[in-house]
Protein backbone atom coordinates (compact mmCIF):
# COMPACT_ATOMS: atom_id res chain seq x y z
CA UNK A 1 0.00 0.00 0.00
CA UNK A 2 1.43 3.35 -0.88
CA UNK A 3 3.06 4.83 2.34
CA UNK A 4 0.98 8.18 1.74
CA UNK A 5 -2.30 6.94 1.32
CA UNK A 6 -1.56 4.73 4.60
CA UNK A 7 -0.87 7.96 6.50
CA UNK A 8 -4.01 9.75 5.53
CA UNK A 9 -6.38 6.66 6.21
CA UNK A 10 -4.55 7.04 9.76
CA UNK A 11 -4.60 10.51 10.47
CA UNK A 12 -8.67 10.21 9.70
CA UNK A 13 -8.84 6.89 11.91
CA UNK A 14 -7.61 9.11 14.77
CA UNK A 15 -9.45 12.24 14.38
CA UNK A 16 -12.72 9.81 14.38
CA UNK A 17 -11.60 8.17 17.26
CA UNK A 18 -13.37 8.42 20.45
CA UNK A 19 -11.67 8.11 24.18
CA UNK A 20 -8.10 7.91 24.57
CA UNK A 21 -5.61 5.91 22.53
CA UNK A 22 -6.24 2.19 22.96
CA UNK A 23 -9.50 2.40 23.45
CA UNK A 24 -12.13 0.11 21.58
CA UNK A 25 -14.15 1.81 18.55
CA UNK A 26 -17.92 0.36 18.53
CA UNK A 27 -19.19 0.13 14.37
CA UNK A 28 -22.03 -1.78 15.47
CA UNK A 29 -24.82 -0.71 18.74
CA UNK A 30 -25.80 -4.14 19.56
CA UNK A 31 -30.17 -4.43 20.83
CA UNK A 32 -31.09 -6.74 23.44
CA UNK A 33 -32.75 -9.76 22.16
CA UNK A 34 -36.16 -9.80 23.63
CA UNK A 35 -36.68 -12.15 26.33
CA UNK A 36 -39.76 -14.49 27.52
CA UNK A 37 -41.13 -12.00 29.20
CA UNK A 38 -42.37 -10.11 26.33
CA UNK A 39 -44.13 -13.42 24.95
CA UNK A 40 -45.97 -13.64 28.24
CA UNK A 41 -46.89 -9.83 27.79
CA UNK A 42 -48.28 -10.72 24.78
CA UNK A 43 -50.04 -13.70 25.56
CA UNK A 44 -51.42 -11.68 28.80
CA UNK A 45 -53.05 -9.42 26.30
CA UNK A 46 -54.31 -12.22 24.35
CA UNK A 47 -55.90 -13.97 27.16
CA UNK A 48 -57.75 -10.50 28.55
CA UNK A 49 -59.53 -9.42 24.74
CA UNK A 50 -61.16 -13.17 25.25
CA UNK A 51 -61.77 -11.98 28.98
CA UNK A 52 -60.90 -15.09 30.52
CA UNK A 53 -60.43 -16.23 34.39
CA UNK A 54 -58.08 -18.12 35.54
CA UNK A 55 -58.51 -21.60 37.38
CA UNK A 56 -56.53 -22.44 40.31
CA UNK A 57 -55.60 -25.86 41.62
CA UNK A 58 -54.69 -27.72 37.85
CA UNK A 59 -51.71 -29.95 38.55
CA UNK A 60 -51.23 -31.70 34.96
CA UNK A 61 -53.16 -31.23 31.64
CA UNK A 62 -53.00 -34.11 29.17
CA UNK A 63 -54.31 -33.80 25.76
CA UNK A 64 -54.61 -36.91 23.22
CA UNK A 65 -53.13 -36.72 20.16
CA UNK A 66 -54.58 -38.62 16.90
CA UNK A 67 -50.97 -40.44 16.44
CA UNK A 68 -51.55 -42.29 19.57
CA UNK A 69 -49.13 -39.61 22.56
CA UNK A 70 -49.97 -37.70 24.79
CA UNK A 71 -49.01 -33.78 25.56
CA UNK A 72 -48.51 -33.62 28.61
CA UNK A 73 -48.15 -30.55 30.83
CA UNK A 74 -47.44 -30.24 34.65
CA UNK A 75 -48.17 -27.70 36.71
CA UNK A 76 -49.90 -25.54 33.54
CA UNK A 77 -51.16 -22.00 33.89
CA UNK A 78 -55.10 -22.70 32.84
CA UNK A 79 -57.61 -20.01 32.02
CA UNK A 80 -60.85 -20.54 30.65
CA UNK A 81 -63.81 -18.38 29.50
CA UNK A 82 -66.63 -20.58 29.71
CA UNK A 83 -69.51 -18.26 27.89
CA UNK A 84 -67.05 -18.56 24.84
CA UNK A 85 -65.94 -22.37 25.58
CA UNK A 86 -62.62 -21.42 25.12
CA UNK A 87 -60.15 -22.58 27.64
CA UNK A 88 -55.96 -21.58 27.16
CA UNK A 89 -53.77 -23.78 28.44
CA UNK A 90 -49.81 -22.45 28.51
CA UNK A 91 -46.33 -24.03 30.15
CA UNK A 92 -44.09 -26.63 29.04
CA UNK A 93 -45.37 -29.41 27.48
CA UNK A 94 -43.70 -32.69 27.07
CA UNK A 95 -44.86 -35.02 24.48
CA UNK A 96 -45.30 -38.72 26.23
CA UNK A 97 -46.41 -42.36 24.72
CA UNK A 98 -49.76 -43.33 26.19
CA UNK A 99 -48.44 -46.54 27.89
CA UNK A 100 -46.37 -44.21 29.77
CA UNK A 101 -49.17 -42.08 31.79
CA UNK A 102 -51.91 -45.14 31.63
CA UNK A 103 -51.78 -46.16 35.27
CA UNK A 104 -51.59 -42.74 36.84
CA UNK A 105 -54.64 -41.45 34.56
CA UNK A 106 -56.89 -44.20 34.96
CA UNK A 107 -58.26 -43.12 38.26
CA UNK A 108 -58.87 -39.49 37.08
CA UNK A 109 -60.74 -40.43 33.99
CA UNK A 110 -65.15 -41.01 34.35
CA UNK A 111 -66.81 -44.02 32.16
CA UNK A 112 -67.22 -41.55 29.07
CA UNK A 113 -63.78 -41.47 28.83
CA UNK A 114 -62.87 -44.78 29.83
CA UNK A 115 -64.77 -45.90 27.03
CA UNK A 116 -62.97 -43.13 24.58
CA UNK A 117 -59.75 -44.30 26.19
CA UNK A 118 -60.46 -47.65 25.38
CA UNK A 119 -61.46 -46.72 21.80
CA UNK A 120 -57.62 -44.95 21.36
CA UNK A 121 -56.15 -47.88 22.53
CA UNK A 122 -57.60 -50.17 20.14
CA UNK A 123 -56.83 -47.30 17.39
CA UNK A 124 -53.26 -46.87 18.58
CA UNK A 125 -52.45 -50.45 18.40
CA UNK A 126 -53.36 -50.45 14.48
CA UNK A 127 -51.34 -47.48 14.13
CA UNK A 128 -48.26 -49.98 16.02
CA UNK A 129 -49.14 -52.84 13.84
CA UNK A 130 -49.29 -51.17 10.60
CA UNK A 131 -45.75 -49.41 11.51
CA UNK A 132 -44.12 -53.08 12.34
CA UNK A 133 -45.65 -54.40 9.35
CA UNK A 134 -42.98 -54.31 6.31
CA UNK A 135 -43.95 -52.22 3.06
CA UNK A 136 -43.02 -54.75 0.57
CA UNK A 137 -45.28 -57.20 2.05
CA UNK A 138 -48.14 -56.57 0.35
CA UNK A 139 -51.53 -59.09 -0.03
CA UNK A 140 -51.73 -60.09 -3.53
CA UNK A 141 -55.98 -60.76 -3.05
CA UNK A 142 -55.55 -57.35 -1.71
CA UNK A 143 -54.73 -55.68 -5.39
CA UNK A 144 -57.10 -58.46 -7.29
CA UNK A 145 -60.18 -56.77 -5.98
CA UNK A 146 -59.29 -53.41 -6.82
CA UNK A 147 -59.55 -54.13 -10.17
CA UNK A 148 -62.77 -55.60 -11.96
CA UNK A 149 -61.86 -58.67 -14.66
CA UNK A 150 -62.68 -57.74 -17.62
CA UNK A 151 -65.41 -58.97 -19.67
CA UNK A 152 -64.99 -60.28 -23.55
CA UNK A 153 -68.33 -59.59 -24.55
CA UNK A 154 -68.91 -56.30 -24.20
CA UNK A 155 -71.19 -53.38 -26.41
CA UNK A 156 -69.37 -50.99 -27.86
CA UNK A 157 -70.88 -48.42 -30.28
CA UNK A 158 -69.29 -47.77 -33.73
CA UNK A 159 -68.98 -44.28 -34.83
CA UNK A 160 -70.85 -43.41 -38.43
CA UNK A 161 -68.35 -41.82 -40.84
CA UNK A 162 -70.24 -38.79 -42.15
CA UNK A 163 -70.92 -39.08 -45.95
CA UNK A 164 -70.80 -35.48 -46.70
CA UNK A 165 -67.42 -33.64 -46.68
CA UNK A 166 -70.04 -30.20 -47.16
CA UNK A 167 -71.06 -31.34 -43.49
CA UNK A 168 -67.46 -31.10 -41.89
CA UNK A 169 -67.08 -27.95 -43.40
CA UNK A 170 -69.95 -26.47 -42.43
CA UNK A 171 -69.72 -27.21 -38.89
CA UNK A 172 -66.13 -25.83 -38.77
Amino acid sequence: MDPAKLAKLQAQAAANRIGGKGTVRRKIVRKTKPSGAQDDKKLQGALKKLNVQPIQGVEEVNMFREDGNVLHFTAPKVHAAISANTFAVYGTGQVKELTELVPGILNQLGPDSLASLRKLAESYQAIQQNQQRPPNAADDDDDDDDVPDLVENFDVEEEKPTEDKSQLEELN
